[in-house]
């Protein structure tokens, strides 16, 4: 089943997606954030509306920070090391023992459609990460690898959005990732049972032009080791959203690189999930 929050005549509204028939179902008007379906009976949605000219929010702004993953596909972490951007990297190790952890604020969310702010005074060097998020929906602290599943409620589509000169002048990268607007959520949120998330196609295309194509059975981390690495001493919660990484093709893998800039438009698609699109000014 697919989720979306959706503003419907002027007003905020929780819906199960129908995207192939093109149609929205609004849950009760009471029901406005996905953390209220998360581990809850079933309700019965209202009438369809049509998707079309709809605006789509991000289907669940986390009450906590969004923990993310740095380097996790192999291709990727080589074209990180080798860009010249990675404060302290190592060329002859660039796949690291354990994964990279950082975490975007809440209030860099945005949804479906929205515009990125470039921050023109802040960076000139804003690039794509094409990324699948996990939402936790069953809360634990000490989670085994074998048990990790179980505490995945569903999954959505990330845009990690980067400024490279913040991320590498600072050397901890929250200060490249934690920009207003820098991570689109969405468009919608899938639950577990409809797709696998150990085997997903990833794209992301730039003005229409193919940059990123990976399948998430290349995580170096996997999504079981990632919930265990970090529930250790940590306790999850349901609703949480973990960033799974980004493949190879960002825009600091070229040379030289193909920054972002203002009119630019970035698509990042998910087999089962559907496409998230933002434009950049």
């Amino acid at each position: 089943m697919k989720f979306a929050r959706a503003v419907l005549n002027g007003t905020l509204r929780l819906c199960v997606v129908d995207d192939a028939a093109g149609i929205l179902r609004p849950l009760p008007a009471d029901i406005t954030r996905l953390q209220q379906v998360i581990g809850s009976p079933s309700v019965t949605p209202e009438s369809p509306v049509p998707l079309s000219g709809v605006t789509l929010l991000a289907p669940i702004l986390p009450q906590r920070n969004i923990f993310c993953v740095g380097k996790n596909y192999r291709e990727h972490a080589r074209e990180f090391s080798q860009s010249g951007f990675e404060a302290g990297a190592s060329k002859d190790k660039p796949v690291d023992d354990y994964p990279a952890i950082f975490t975007k604020p809440a209030s860099s969310v945005i949804g479906q459609n929205a515009v990125v702010d470039l921050h023109p005074t802040v960076t000139d060097a804003v690039d794509y990460e094409a990324e699948l998020a996990v939402i936790i929906g069953k809360p634990g602290r000490n989670i085994a690898e074998a048990d990790a599943m179980s505490h995945v409620w569903g999954y959505t589509i990330i845009n990690d959005v980067t400024a490279r000169d913040r991320q590498k002048n600072h050397k901890q990268w929250f200060m490249g990732k934690a920009l207003d607007t820098f991570c689109p959520m969405g468009p919608w949120a899938v639950t577990a049972d409809e797709v696998d998330g150990a085997n997903l196609d990833i794209s992301c295309h730039v003005n229409g032009e193919l940059r990123q194509k990976a399948n998430t059975r290349d995580l170096i981390f996997t999504i079981p080791s990632l919930i265990a690495t970090l529930s250790a001493g940590l306790a999850l919660e349901a609703g949480d959203v973990i960033s799974t990484g980004t493949p190879a093709g960002v825009g600091i893998g070229f040379n030289p690189p193909r920054f972002l800039k203002s009119g630019d438009r970035v698509e990042v698609t998910i087999s089962g999930i559907g496409t998230l699109g933002n434009s950049f000014g």
